[in-house]
């Protein structure tokens, strides 16, 4: 009894202990630990500004035909993680977010409402966090549990992912939209400063998803957004993705569903090194997929504190490579093992061979800027966030 009440003080008095038994729990039973008293919710402010490391949630299991498997996977892992997230990306795939699922205790096929499904993900994340949700016609990921899993091209079936970025010291990520203005031919170049893609001297890379690519117009709109962005001191990288579902800074501001735009992430910060590589038509086999990745390997970026992004061309995957699988995951991960994947197979693929450490770039351009759109392509970028404490 005097032993428990001995306890009790210790964990009521010594900060250095409550830390360091803070320490262990999950971010969220950190946050319900903080309202117990002053002390602890002091404690648990330090603990969680020393969780600067990404986390990620995985789905590869079909989940049930009420809710893709993306929502039941974050709100279980959710309770594990040991960050706060600041930033979202979730990616899921197109065909079973929104698709028919047959139900067979009902005997009929239930369409999935996309928004339904899209709510039901924002909920389960914190109401300041910034959330970009996309939908692609397939996924490329990496399984939870360690950032050395072998990643995994899902063409077909249901999958999806989060990637939960928590606030990191030295950088700064935002969400960014612009849609095409049916009544405006020009694109309005003062909204690049309003987003932070312009007189910003700590911008280094640019994730950028077209929507609707299909629309009259759309491809001459993302030319317009991404050639003047086109610089040497910035990697730009994405896709033309299905369409985007989540913006949460722009919820009130609903878009018609033919309506046709950019989305994008922003990462800005003097920490940051980007490295990206173009795999052309002509990558079709395993040797020379290795070769693009001794390129990006070339590039020199710390593989500590970084997350590697691919994205694809519906077109390629087994398909290209004369039905072998996971063909460029494969080879990503050959050469960076410890480096987590994650990306998606789409309908255009954004991107080039570039590098940004100070004003260095892998493949001089003269005066002639790179073409950055492409078809039956991909392209593989690296984001280094800083080392971590």
């Amino acid at each position: 009894m005097e032993s428990a009440a001995k306890g009790g003080f210790v964990l009521a008095n010594l900060a250095e202990v409550v830390e360091r038994v803070l320490g262990f729990l999950p971010t969220k039973a950190l946050l319900r630990a903080a309202c117990v008293c002053r002390l602890w919710r002091e404690c648990a402010r330090r603990t969680l500004r020393t969780r600067q490391r990404i986390a990620w949630v995985s789905a590869l299991e079909p989940g049930p035909t009420e809710s893709h498997a993306l929502v039941r996977a974050l709100a279980r892992e959710l309770e594990k993680v040991h960050v706060l997230p600041q930033t979202v990306l979730y990616i899921a795939d197109a065909e079973t977010f929104s698709g028919h699922e047959e139900c067979h205790e009902q005997k009929k096929a239930r369409k999935r409402n996309s928004k339904e499904t899209a709510l039901a993900l924002e909920k389960l994340l914190p109401k300041r966090c910034q959330v970009l949700g996309l939908v692609t016609p397939g996924i490329v990921v990496t399984p939870m549990g360690s950032s050395s899993n072998q990643p995994q091209e899902i063409e077909e079936g249901e999958a999806g992912f989060a990637l939960l970025f928590p606030k990191i010291d030295g950088v700064k990520i935002h969400t960014f939209h612009f849609s095409k203005d049916v009544k405006n031919r020009v694109f309005d170049e003062s909204k690049f400063a309003e987003a932070g893609l312009k007189n910003n001297p700590d911008l280094r890379v640019v994730l950028l998803f077209g929507y609707n690519s299909w629309k009259t117009g759309a491809t001459r709109f993302l030319h317009q957004i991404v050639n003047p962005l086109n610089e040497k001191s910035i990697i730009l990288a994405g896709g033309q993705v299905e369409s985007f579902t989540s913006l949460t800074s722009e919820n009130n501001h609903a878009q018609p569903g033919d309506a046709c735009g950019v989305v994008g992430l922003a990462f800005s910060g003097p920490q940051i090194q980007s490295a990206t590589v173009l795999l052309d038509q002509d990558v079709a086999d395993e040797r020379t997929a290795e070769a693009a990745m001794q390129r990006l390997k070339a590039a020199n970026i710390p593989e500590h504190n970084t997350i590697g992004f691919m994205f694809a061309c519906v077109g390629r995957g087994y398909r290209h490579y004369k039905t072998k699988r996971n063909m460029e995951a494969d080879a990503f991960r050959k050469f960076f093992p410890n480096v987590p994947l994650f990306g998606f197979f789409g309908h255009g693929e954004i991107g080039c061979d570039r590098i940004v450490t100070g004003n260095f770039v892998l493949r001089e351009c003269n005066d002639i800027k790179d073409d950055l759109l492409h078809g039956y392509t991909t392209v593989m970028t690296l984001i280094h966030l800083g080392s971590t404490k």
